[in-house]
């Protein structure tokens, strides 16, 4: 509904002011003339980030706070004033040249459906994409493939490097060599907007090269190294920005893990070969990152060895011919026989990972993993991976000692969840949705009858490792750990001799608060999801009369007891 963008913020009504906001314009009929670079004064309220709404799920306050973005503002095209001097630095020639590359692909006739997806592949600019293909890739375990990152800039490496194979490996020619790399990367991050994945892969590959220039082979986990430094040392918040951790454990495990796995077959013929190293990449990049993407997603992708095997040659062709294309559209117009081969190689791509994505049988998902799980696996495979490299006496203990930890984290895990009691009004748009937990049983108390995979319960479920609730219809009075919950309707039936600690009120319920509060004296009211915001207002200003704090599950998400 809305275009997005960060602004940083150079003053509030006059005075001076820093900091990153999102700033949402409202679409509409008209056109959007703002680009990257603009000034613009707007009449607005800047609006604190909300957290999650339900407990366990995706916290989108804390995602942007890692990215130091604390408030959105809103506003409309027609109340905002655009200055028309353009600060014009390296941003405003990138998202330029964007601009200029999608307009001359748009005047190509390239169907839309696999542009968003050639945009997504070559610039990073997934918000056009459907959902439905963005969820192919993540059952068939190719979500890494949307997202430009190392993958990508690994193919631009390599692709260079084999132009440049015949220039002979002279002083000057290995350095003419690395120059093509470098001017290779950092004009890919250019024309890709220098996103920060993308800036962070090709620091990474950059510093991977000079390594390979000065045949410091045996020191490329120091290579590694440096450059998380140097990435962290000007963003220090990518340290908790999950594609930053993915892209180098998988890093590190390719380089430290897939010797030891090619080495065990040694197949002669070259379509064979091929086949195992990408299966023994695949794996040992998967291996390293598997407790993390648990940790993270809790799904794991059964086929993701095959998907890799059948989709890097296609994209290995696709993001040559990608490269070229971006290119000539910097220009004019790519001719249409390349747009027409380009187009159909990623329609091609799309099949083959909705092939996979349909076998919904080897998709695992809902798996419990909190932080427990992450440290143990996390520790069984580094120690079993020393293990297997140098095989000792006591590197054998440190596997029997992961193996025991895992088995703590489980039993950690048990203790918690069985020693565990809460009530939780969820926040449902048109429900009421209360669940009673004691230990391991989930209790759930709704209005209408429970859709079969509701996703905020789903979310709890798999965050505090319980199995699946028992189901009852509401009733206007509950019990827990001692205190009396009477709940509100629409009907208004309620009993006057009921003195509850906790008043819930549902389905906008026509009563008089006021009243209601003399005669109950709650210690707290509840309005959920179900309720309408102006009646809320209502409310909130009869709980401040009576001095009875209020708690809307709209305004400030689920409510714990």
């Amino acid at each position: 509904y809305s275009d997005r963008y960060i602004g940083l913020i150079k003053t509030i009504s006059g005075r001076p002011y820093s900091g990153k906001v999102i700033v949402n314009v409202q679409k509409d009929s008209s056109k959007n003339h703002l680009i990257i670079g603009n000034s613009i004064k707007i009449q607005t309220v800047l609006q604190q980030n909300k957290p999650s709404k339900n407990p366990n799920q995706f916290d989108y306050s804390r995602y942007l706070a890692n990215k130091q973005i604390y408030a959105q503002v809103y506003c409309q095209k027609k109340e905002i004033l655009v200055n028309k001097a353009i600060q014009k630095d390296i941003w405003y020639y990138c998202a330029k040249l964007h601009s200029r590359i999608i307009s001359n692909l748009e005047k190509s006739n390239f169907n839309q459906a696999e542009m968003n997806v050639a945009l997504a592949l070559i610039l990073g600019q997934q918000q056009e994409i459907s959902q439905d293909i963005i969820q192919d890739y993540q059952y068939s375990g190719a979500t890494h493939v949307l997202s430009v990152s190392g993958l990508h800039v690994g193919f631009i490496m390599l692709f260079i490097t084999f132009v440049l194979k015949p220039i002979p490996n002279t002083k000057k020619g290995s350095f003419f060599k690395l120059a093509c790399i470098l001017i290779s990367l950092a004009g890919f991050a250019v024309i890709s907007g220098l996103s920060p994945s993308v800036l962070r892969s090709v620091v990474m590959f950059s510093f991977l090269a000079i390594g390979n220039h000065l045949r410091r082979n045996g020191n490329i986990y120091h290579t590694l190294l440096v450059s998380i430094l140097l990435i962290l040392l000007f963003e220090p918040y990518f340290l908790f920005d999950v594609g930053f951790q993915l892209s180098y454990i998988a890093l590190f495990f390719i380089l430290w893990l897939q010797p030891i796995l090619k080495d065990i077959y040694n197949p002669k013929n070259k379509l064979t070969v091929y086949i195992w190293e990408a299966l023994t990449v695949s794996f040992a990049a998967q291996i390293g990152t598997l407790p993390l993407c648990l940790y993270y997603f809790h799904q794991f992708p059964g086929l993701f060895f095959v998907t890799n095997i059948i989709i890097l040659p296609v994209l290995s062709f696709i993001m040559i011919a990608g490269i070229v294309v971006m290119i000539i559209a910097i220009f004019t117009s790519p001719p249409l026989f390349i747009i027409i081969i380009f187009e159909k190689s990623i329609y091609l791509l799309n099949l083959m990972i909705h092939a996979v994505a349909s076998v919904d049988s080897f998709v695992i998902q809902n798996i419990s993993f909190n932080l427990y799980h992450l440290w143990a696996f996390s520790f069984f495979i580094i120690a079993t991976t020393v293990w297997i490299k140098k095989p000792s006496f006591n590197k054998l203990l440190f596997v029997f000692v992961s193996i025991i930890t895992i088995q703590l984290a489980f039993i950690f895990t048990k203790i918690e969840t069985e020693n565990e009691g809460e009530l939780i009004v969820y926040n449902e748009k048109n429900n009421t949705l209360i669940s009673e937990r004691l230990g391991r049983n989930l209790l759930l108390f709704t209005r209408d009858t429970l859709r079969e995979n509701n996703r905020n319960i789903n979310s709890y479920l798999v965050g505090n490792s319980i199995s699946l609730p028992t189901t009852k219809e509401i009733k206007n009075v509950l019990y827990f750990k001692k205190n009396k919950i009477l709940i509100i309707d629409s009907t208004k039936t309620y009993s006057e001799k009921i003195k509850p600690d906790i008043l819930i009120l549902t389905q906008t319920s026509k009563v008089n608060l006021d009243r209601l509060l003399q005669i109950l004296h709650p210690k707290i009211v509840i309005a959920d999801g179900s309720n309408s915001n102006s009646i809320q207002k209502y409310w909130k200003n009869s709980c401040l009369k009576k001095n009875i704090p209020f708690h809307s599950t709209k305004e400030k998400g689920y409510y714990r007891l």
